[in-house]
């Protein structure tokens, strides 16, 4: 019997210390690597090691390595390093999303996507409908940082076009779409809105899941894991809050294990096709 060739090497990037309120990112990515160990040999290191360790391997997966602005320096040294040996990253490095910063709600907004209403620039405010309060958050932000609610949108001179601005919405609540490449997988919501990661599976309709494909399509992404996040407003229509395509926390934990397993089977096989 001729010998096995040898598997392809995955170096799994993540912070598995870091806290998150509501959500324990580090027993996900166990999960997920001990899933990732039946065909591929795998390799975990943290965020400000990628740089310097991604040469070794066939595949680089960022996974729950935190908010990129907590080491920016060297995340964007890992991505020039990246680029430059032109390796195999999942997500790829081509994403429009979060992975690109949030731009892309004010340019979703101005083409008449459904997202919640956005600007960046005090010049644009005429655009905004009036609301009761409103919502200013970095450009460059993650995980609620820099988040702040105000009575009348202003900025600065000196953010203005770094904040985006948003009117507060009434919503009856949030759910995310979780798609591995454009294969939509599961959704979540949470149907109390002051308890946002309290989530519980949910039925997607068809019109929903038309929704949700509309901003995954707009990515084009070949390969990878995004989650949709929108919310369904007291009107009954859902707009896109936030479409996360770097490293989206996927609540493994709150679906099914024949959920999960699919999940994770697909995964493997999303990575299988990116190195072939």
């Amino acid at each position: 019997m001729a010998a096995a060739g040898p598997r392809p090497s995955v170096l799994f990037v993540t912070d598995l210390a870091y806290e998150a309120r509501g959500r324990r990112y580090c027993d996900e990515d166990i999960h997920l690597t001990s899933r990732l160990r039946e065909d591929f040999d795998v390799a975990l290191c943290h965020p400000r090691d990628a740089a310097a360790l991604l040469d070794g391997f066939d595949a680089v997966v960022v996974r729950n390595s935190g908010p990129v602005l907590h080491y920016q320096e060297a995340y964007d040294a890992f991505c020039a390093r990246a680029r430059e040996r032109d390796a195999r990253v999942y997500n790829p490095l081509t994403g429009r999303g979060d992975m690109a910063g949030k731009q892309y709600l004010v340019d979703l907004s101005r083409a008449g996507f459904p997202v919640i209403p956005t600007v960046d620039r005090v010049a644009d405010l005429g655009l905004l409908p009036e609301a009761d309060g409103y919502v200013i958050k970095p450009k460059l932000g993650a995980d609620s940082v820099g988040l702040r609610f105000v009575r009348h949108p202003e900025l600065s001179p000196e953010e203005d076009g770094t904040q985006l601005i948003q009117p507060r919405i009434d919503f009856r609540y949030e759910v995310s779409f979780y798609f591995v490449d454009h294969d939509f997988q599961y959704a979540l919501h949470a149907p109390h809105p002051e308890r946002r990661w309290l989530l519980e599976p949910y039925a997607a309709s068809a019109a929903d899941l038309e929704f949700a494909r509309s901003f995954v399509e707009w990515n084009t992404l070949d390969h990878g894991i995004q989650r949709v996040d929108a919310c369904r407003t007291a009107q009954g229509e859902l707009l896109l809050v936030e479409l996360e395509d770097l490293n989206p926390y996927l609540s493994l934990d709150r679906v099914a294990e024949p959920v999960r397993e699919a999940f994770t089977d697909r995964m493997k096989a999303s990575l299988r096709d990116l190195l072939a």
